[in-house]
């Protein structure tokens, strides 16, 4: 793939989602609502685990607290500068730009895949072997799964922007989209683009398929022994915080497999999949993982209850 350093184009140009200047305005407001939740949701979420010693000393936690952190670093790569771009007549971004996003949201979103399966095996060896769990979890291992999918994740968007960086962009620069993706940005290169529709299946679309392969196994783990044990309102609790799980992950993972576990084709679907894995899931996650917890409520709401009381006293009048 020899193509050589021909990249002419230093700019693309965003089309968003819609060309109607009252639908960018709708586009606005919704985007900036589910920013703003997204950002409160997960900094009370890292607040209350980090804050709470009994929390962060938990394998469970440890790891919900830093995919919050992903979550929060997903939802703000791309996000906050569309918000700018619907007000905006010209949605530019510099390549450099344009291949930071490509970077980012690969190092983001396969992390966080990673470590969605990380997460499922922690409640598997929980629930099926109780008694070897803090051994088998402990920070020490925690850490290295938490470094392991770091590592992943880098190695993922990696390899993938060393060859698009390489592809030559001479001409087209219009991007369908309202931030730079692989699927929207290898159609616009200069030669024949087979080579990199192969390199993205292999790499995201594989990826996506194998986490959540591995995710719906882990999981029907989970549940075949839930089901084999005695019924009580304990299993219930813990079947339905599953099945709210899967859910969860099907959201995230069913669009980006949609999207990366096929040649390229343009389907106006794509845009509507894009905000699924890059706004929904990051307020979607600290929803149910956390808010189902009834430990996780407690500390948040205390938290939330000092936080209110120390602007409440500050706000008051000295006398």
């Amino acid at each position: 793939m020899a193509w050589g350093n021909k990249t002419m184009v230093t700019e693309f140009v965003l089309l968003g989602l819609s060309e109607t200047w009252e639908v960018q305005l709708v586009f606005f407001v919704f985007f900036l609502l589910l920013c703003m939740a997204t950002l409160f949701i997960n900094i009370l979420t890292l607040s209350a685990i980090f804050r709470c010693r009994h929390l962060s000393d938990s394998p469970m936690f440890f790891l919900l607290g830093h995919l919050a952190f992903l979550d929060l670093c997903l939802s703000s790569f791309a996000t906050p500068r569309s918000l700018f771009d619907f007000l905006a007549q010209h949605h530019v971004i510099s390549f450099h730009g344009c291949m930071a996003q490509i970077f980012f949201l690969h190092l983001f979103g396969g992390s966080e895949m990673l470590l969605l399966v990380a997460m499922a095996i922690d409640r598997y060896v929980a629930i099926s072997h109780p008694l070897h769990y803090a051994t088998l979890m402990n920070r020490r291992h925690c850490m290295g799964l938490v470094l392991a999918c770091w590592t992943g994740g880098l190695l993922h968007t990696t390899v993938q922007l060393v060859f698009t960086i390489k592809a030559p962009f001479c001409g087209p620069n219009l991007v369908h989209n309202f931030f730079c993706d692989l699927p929207f940005v290898i159609k616009l290169a200069c030669t024949d683009t087979y080579p990199l529709e192969v390199m993205m299946v292999t790499n995201s679309g594989i990826l996506s398929l194998v986490s959540f392969v591995a995710l719906l196994l882990s999981y029907g783990f989970i549940l075949h022994t839930i089901c084999s044990m005695p019924h009580s309102k304990r299993t219930t609790k813990t079947a339905s915080t599953c099945t709210s799980h899967l859910i969860v992950v099907t959201m995230y993972f069913g669009p980006c497999i949609f999207i990366y576990l096929q040649p390229y084709s343009q389907f106006m679907a794509d845009k509507v999949l894009c905000i699924f894995y890059t706004c929904f899931t990051p307020l979607l996650n600290p929803t149910i993982y956390a808010l189902k917890n009834k430990e996780m409520k407690a500390t948040m709401g205390s938290l939330l209850a000092r936080l209110s009381g120390k602007v409440s006293t500050q706000g008051q009048p000295y006398h």
